[in-house]
C-alpha cells in the first residue's frame, strides 16, 4: 500500500465549494506553493527509537536555547519555539522599524514504554534541537533467555 499527502486547500476557503475552488486553482497556481501547507513553517524532526531511549531531533536554526519550551503533559510532549527581533533605527528625518516573528508547536503523544517521570534530556546544538527519552525498564529489551530442553 502507498501512502499518499492529503492535500486540503478547503481549509483555506471553507465556504467554496470544491468547484469553486477548482475553478480558482485551474487560473492560476498561486495556492500550490508550500506557503500555505500547514507543515510549512514546522521544523523537520526525526524521531528514534534504540533499546533503553527515544531520540528525537527537531532541525530549528536560527533559534536560541531561550527561545524553547518542553513539556510534558498527560502523556503528550509539547515542543514550542517562538523568536522575536525587533530593530529601531531613529536618524534626523526617519525612522526605520523592522521586526520579524518566527514560532512553531509540536505535539507528540508519547508511547507508554516512556518513563516520563524520570528526567528528559534536551540540547540544542548547532540548530538541532535534540530530546532523549528514557524507556520504563520493563519495556527494555530483555536478552533472549534459551531454555534447556531436558
Amino acid at each position: 500500500m502507498t501512502l499518499i499527502k492529503f492535500k486540503n486547500r478547503n481549509r483555506l476557503f471553507p465556504t467554496w465549494n470544491n468547484d469553486n475552488l477548482n475553478t480558482f486553482l485551474s487560473y492560476d497556481d498561486f495556492l500550490n506553493d508550500d506557503f500555505f501547507e500547514e507543515d510549512s513553517l514546522m521544523p523537520a524532526m526525526n524521531v528514534k527509537e534504540h533499546d533503553k531511549d527515544f531520540e528525537i531531533e527537531f532541525a530549528a536554526p536560527g533559534f536560541s536555547k531561550k527561545d524553547f519550551e518542553v513539556t510534558i503533559d498527560d502523556n503528550i510532549l509539547h515542543v514550542c519555539g517562538e523568536k522575536r527581533k525587533e530593530e529601531e533605527e531613529k536618524e534626523e528625518g526617519y525612522t526605520r522599524k523592522e521586526f520579524s516573528y518566527n514560532s512553531f508547536k509540536r505535539s507528540l503523544k508519547l508511547p507508554n514504554t516512556v518513563n516520563a517521570e524520570q528526567d528528559v534530556k534536551a540540547v540544542y546544538n548547532n540548530g538541532i534541537l535534540k530530546l532523549n527519552l528514557l524507556k520504563k525498564e520493563e519495556a527494555k529489551e530483555q536478552p533472549k533467555k534459551v531454555i534447556e530442553v531436558l
